[in-house]
């Protein structure tokens, strides 16, 4: 799960980093009240996405004037970076904070790593919105600095981060306070991400977030009732957000054919094989392996609500998951929905043989396939004689 900057830097401060203070702006009015408060100040563009400064989504105020004008310009405008696409992302609310000089950015992060067993540190003093491109020209300017996820962060780690930062005196000690904030946040909490870029050394002398980036792993929100109160469906794509409702798990893309299957694994073998025969698949769906008929029925209603969908390609290996509980659910959906577009089923393993006669009793037009391949050269075929992209 994604949060904005502004909860972000609230969780961090909550762990004793340093964060500058701000307030959240949803009109022009409040955005202006605020740059009263800190006089010149920057607007933030309150998205999901990376790399709001190259695309207008980051803007300098040098009073409250000019701070009513941007959050004029900003509050209701489609931010588009190379993470929104080209629809963009609308911007609903603002973060207003107070300007700070800057002397050194640098790029500082904990993650984890799942090749070997632990969290790790990745520390840049290349930091700001470059390091992506320092990433891919000069990696060796980007340290990694593995810490366990057992026994939490070490003072002695703390002090390899400085080293690569080029930090000494007072900045080493914050240093080293701010990556002990860092990783309790994200051991405590569950995370995936916690980043801050750029992490400043202002005029002055002080070490300041002045960006953060927080992710969390979906499968242990149950364990934090307090953060799904931090999400903003707003920002999700609604068929994701749904699918989210039902435990499916679910990706919009652009194709033409719907995918409904199970296992993530499978699912992405079934977009590979129907991109090898010339087709793109229009998502990502795996209803995992203990899905009901009213799961099923929930990930028709997913498919269909695309209207770039031209066909389904409902592709079940049975182990756990049953083939004729996928049955059931396909021609309840079919019946129920008034399904009009080619349906292709292909199913093998547990009760194959009691799913096939569930399907072939319904006397509903589905086309029957004998295995991936075969499911997914008629899925592509039929896709192009409906309209689609497949060929």
């Amino acid at each position: 799960m994604k949060i904005h900057e502004y909860q972000a830097k609230e969780l961090l401060g909550a762990y004793g980093a340093p964060v500058p203070p701000g307030e959240v702006a949803a009109t022009v009015e409040q955005a202006a009240a605020a740059a009263e408060k800190y006089g010149r100040c920057v607007l933030k563009a309150q998205v999901h996405s990376g790399g709001r400064g190259k695309a207008g989504g980051v803007k300098l105020a040098e009073n409250a004037d000019e701070a009513r004008a941007i959050a004029g310009e900003m509050l209701g405008m489609r931010l588009k970076t190379n993470q929104t696409g080209p629809e963009g992302k609308l911007v609903r609310k603002l973060l207003v904070t107070p300007a700070v000089e800057v002397k050194k950015e640098f790029y500082l992060s904990v993650t984890g790593d799942h090749e070997n067993a632990c969290l790790v540190i990745i520390a840049s003093a290349d930091g700001g919105t470059e390091i992506e491109e320092t990433a891919r020209t000069h990696p060796e300017r980007i340290a990694r600095v593995p810490v366990s996820a057992v026994e939490g962060f070490k003072r002695y780690e703390g002090l390899q981060v400085s080293g690569v930062l080029g930090l000494t005196g007072e900045n080493e000690k914050e240093l080293i306070s701010l990556l002990d904030s860092m990783t309790r946040l994200y051991r405590e909490k569950d995370c995936s991400l916690v980043e801050i870029n750029p992490l400043v050394l202002t005029v002055d002398g002080q070490l300041i977030c002045l960006d953060a980036k927080v992710t969390f792993d979906d499968n242990a929100l149950f364990r934090h009732p307090d953060l799904k109160e931090l999400r903003d469906t707003d920002e999700e794509d609604p068929r994701e957000y749904r699918a989210s409702q039902y435990d499916l798990n679910f990706v919009s893309l652009s194709g033409s054919i719907g995918c409904l299957v199970n296992g993530a694994g499978l699912a992405m073998a079934t977009m590979d094989i129907i991109q090898h025969f010339g087709g793109e698949p229009a998502n990502f769906l795996d209803v995992g392996g203990s899905a009901s008929k009213e799961k099923v029925q929930a990930a028709f209603e997913l498919l269909l609500s695309d209207e770039n969908v031209r066909a389904i390609f409902v592709n079940i290996f049975g182990g756990i998951m049953k083939c004729d509980v996928i049955a059931e659910g396909v021609v309840a959906a079919a019946r129920e929905m008034g399904i009009s577009i080619p349906l292709i089923v292909r199913l093998e393993g547990t009760n194959v043989e009691l799913g096939k006669q569930i399907l072939a009793a319904s006397n509903l037009k589905i086309i029957a396939a004998e295995n991936m391949a075969d499911g997914a050269r008629k899925a592509v075929e039929a896709a192009a004689w409906t309209g689609g992209d497949g060929a």
